[in-house]
């Protein structure tokens, strides 16, 4: 029995063995087939589409009667997607897609022993029309705009796939399923839909739960029948990413309270259990990925993401991402580097610069102080890496809306932030971050330490694991239906949140015991 029958998968490689024709049995060569294959599934409901039905007459034959076929379940039946002369030595593979709008990352998967062989990621092509979604949405606009938008992604995933298939000695046309997650607009583009009313009243989809795609109908490079699952969006601003994050946390299952935080252009919050499940997103993002900052970047090699500073001696201690000479800093290094700054006494707790404290490291350029990081001659740049007054005050702008997005969702569901037991933080940024200088900016609230998990990619975790799994692929429409999605409304009483919020950690010092200023 081939590795692909004992697990809980909705891709199946079924072998039968079937009896041939005889004048006392001359039942069709399809019906025959057909029978074969519920029996070895145990199972009954299962199709073939009519290009492979009209080949089954010459592949019984020229495989003797053995037969492997390889299916996959639609949901209400059970669709035959190629034959094969035999089981045992079949390898296929499958594709977990996260579709994020400024990287897409694609995972390779073995179905039969559910190892991960390799994640690629890369800048999406879509990048070249605009950097931000609503940039794409209004030129999809145009004349031939969308098609040109799905192709740019397509294209690169097609050169990406083909290059992991060469890598791995395989042939793409072995990779026999595909599931991917992104954000409700990305959606649409991955699928040519067109996004027009996503960012104009009512603010709708063309739709929320995509039925399973043939590859063909994409043109991706894989096997033409191979099925693409695309995650849902609960709506315009609630995508398939963040379902894919929910499963991937596992807080659908659990009894107690979580909360799960995935930081891009927003910040999106989900807050529930297996009973129920709230979300809400506010701006809160940019800042915290490292992209508002002078010196900011996203993670990756030379990128700093730790920063510890002597108290006594202002000595600054940095690392970067694979231990290459720095030449930016990502989110997490940046909330570790004002959380420093603050315990050492060189900003005050509105985030200003002492200027006593910051002896020998302070300038100014072009009217704005600079504080000096990384010397020119430790820096991969060659140049000082710096950071400036208004990086610190964007940056206390973003801990102050994030702390109080989290505050008014809890408010509003009558929830002390003491009752949370779990506390997910998603994407790259959870991957790096130190909760504790987190909770020294006063951007998160001060739980126990463990109650902090970073999750990494839970798009592409959870892409991974409806990949792989019957029950979790079912799961993400039951997720799905349960989200209640709040809007948060700015008003006076969120303004009077952010403000309080706006100083290290918080006005109200008592929020943030374990905090020593």
């Amino acid at each position: 029995m081939n590795r692909l029958q004992e697990h809980d998968g909705w891709v199946r490689a079924v072998p039968c063995e079937l009896s041939p024709p005889s004048l006392k049995d001359n039942t069709a060569d399809v019906d025959r087939l057909l029978r074969g294959i519920e029996k070895g599934l145990q199972d009954d409901g299962v199709a073939i589409r009519f290009p492979l039905l009209k080949r089954v007459p010459g592949l019984l034959r020229e495989y003797g009667y053995k037969i492997c076929a390889l299916l996959y379940d639609e949901g209400h039946c059970w669709r035959v997607m190629d034959l094969y002369p035999t089981c045992s030595d079949l390898s296929l593979y499958g594709l977990a897609i996260d579709m994020g709008s400024s990287t897409v990352v694609v995972r390779l998967v073995d179905l039969s022993t559910r190892a991960i062989l390799e994640d690629v990621s890369f800048l999406n092509p879509q990048n070249e029309i605009g950097p931000d979604i609503l940039t794409r949405i209004l030129f999809a606009s145009q004349k031939g705009a969308l098609d040109r938008l799905q192709s740019l992604l397509v294209e690169k995933l097609n050169q990406e796939i083909s290059r992991l298939a060469e890598r791995h000695a395989i042939q793409t046309k072995a990779i026999v399923a595909v599931s991917a997650a992104g954000n409700t607009t990305m959606t649409h583009l991955f699928l040519g839909l067109d996004p027009y009313w996503i960012c104009r009243e009512p603010y709708i989809p063309v739709v929320n739960k995509p039925a399973l795609l043939r590859s063909a109908e994409l043109g991706l490079a894989v096997h033409p029948e191979a099925p693409i699952l695309v995650f849902p969006n609960v709506g315009s601003y609630f995508g398939g990413d963040l379902v894919a994050g929910i499963l991937a946390s596992g807080m659908a299952g659990a009894e107690e309270l979580s909360i799960l935080v995935d930081v891009g252009t927003n910040a999106e919050v989900v807050i529930g259990n297996r009973d129920w499940l709230v979300a809400c997103a506010g701006a809160a993002g940019p800042a915290l990925e490292g992209g508002v900052a002078s010196m900011g970047m996203m993670a990756g090699p030379g990128v700093i993401d730790m920063v510890r500073i002597d108290p006594g001696s202002g000595a600054f201690s940095v690392r970067a991402i694979e231990h290459e000479p720095p030449v930016g800093i990502c989110g997490s290094g940046l909330i570790d580097l004002v959380a420093q700054l603050f315990l050492a006494g060189m900003i005050d707790l509105r985030g200003k610069f002492v200027a006593e404290r910051c002896a020998g490291r302070l300038q100014e350029v072009g009217g704005m102080k600079h504080l000096i990081v990384v010397r020119g001659e430790d820096s991969g740049t060659g140049k000082d890496l710096t950071l400036s007054q208004s990086d610190i005050d964007a940056l206390i702008r973003s801990k102050a809306a994030m702390y109080t997005i989290l505050t008014t969702i809890t408010t509003m569901l009558n929830v002390s932030m003491k009752e949370i037991s779990r506390f997910n933080i998603a994407g790259t940024f959870g991957s790096y971050i130190d909760p504790q200088s987190a909770i020294t900016l006063g951007m998160i609230p001060d739980l126990p330490l463990e109650t902090y998990r970073p999750l990494g990619n839970t798009s592409l975790t959870g892409a991974g694991v409806a990949l792989l799994s019957a029950a979790a692929r079912d799961e993400i429409y039951r997720i799905r239906d349960r989200i209640t999605y709040v809007e948060l409304n700015v008003n006076q009483e969120f303004m009077n949140l952010f403000s309080a919020a706006k100083f290290i950690p918080h006005t109200d010092k008592s929020l943030f015991p374990s905090v020593q200023s």
